[in-house]
């Protein structure tokens, strides 16, 4: 019987990390949300159809089909059968898939998408609201959040590491302020599920954040 892991929480709180090396140690499906936006953006860029042009995108879904498949260990992203993995990867589809995200109609045919995978396989998905209201059944629902400044030194390191110019400060700033909008917003704001286990990894390492997570899981899944 197909189970679903949701890990929901703010903005650098590890989510994806954590949820990538649990998928892998527990032979799951991780469910990347955000290749899924990418999938759909390439999609109707190929078809000729400007990601913006609300209307033909939405016509357009009756024709896609996106899946997730583990491929020789590794997550691979098909769109009507085609590995797509490394096409979506590009700056253009990054752009592209900011845009349909912003329709109404592609948000609704992820939202079935997404219950889809999980209906059919065990899947580990994270986000903001997958255990609130993509995956409300869930068998174990994680909330990870960290301190604003716990969450801002890693970011921080991450971006030092790519040469990014950005100040600790400016890090902070703009954590606090995706908070704020994440939780403020209309449609299916952060929130911690009533049933899920709030998971602070502030001042931990990210094997001691993995450890934390895993016994989450093996209790939540042994009740």
């Amino acid at each position: 019987m197909p189970y679903a892991i949701a890990i929901d929480g703010p903005a650098g709180a590890g989510k994806s990390t954590i949820a990538k090396i649990l998928a892998k140690e527990l032979s799951l499906i991780y469910v990347d949300t955000g290749a899924l936006y990418r999938a759909v953006g390439y999609y109707v860029t190929t078809q000729g159809i400007s990601p913006e042009d609300e209307a033909a995108v939405a016509a357009s879904l009756e024709d896609v089909r996106v899946d997730l498949k583990y491929v020789n260990g590794e997550q691979r992203v098909f769109v009507n059968g085609e590995d797509v993995s490394g096409e979506i990867r590009t700056p253009a589809m990054s752009m592209a898939a900011s845009r349909v995200s912003a329709i109404p109609a592609v948000r609704t045919f992820l939202l079935h998408t997404q219950r889809d995978i999980a209906a059919n396989q065990s899947v580990v998905m994270d986000g903001r609201d997958i255990g609130t209201t993509i995956l409300p059944d869930a068998k174990v629902k994680i909330f990870l959040t960290a301190s604003p400044e716990s969450r801002a030194t890693r970011r921080f390191a991450e971006l030092q590491e790519k040469g990014d110019p950005a100040t600790y400060d400016e890090v902070l700033a703009d954590m606090i302020k995706r908070d704020y909008d994440d939780s403020h917003r209309e449609i299916s704001p952060l929130r911690q599920a009533e049933d899920a286990v709030l998971v602070d990894t502030s001042g931990d390492t990210l094997e001691q954040s993995v450890a934390r997570i895993k016994a989450v899981v093996a209790q939540q899944l042994e009740g």
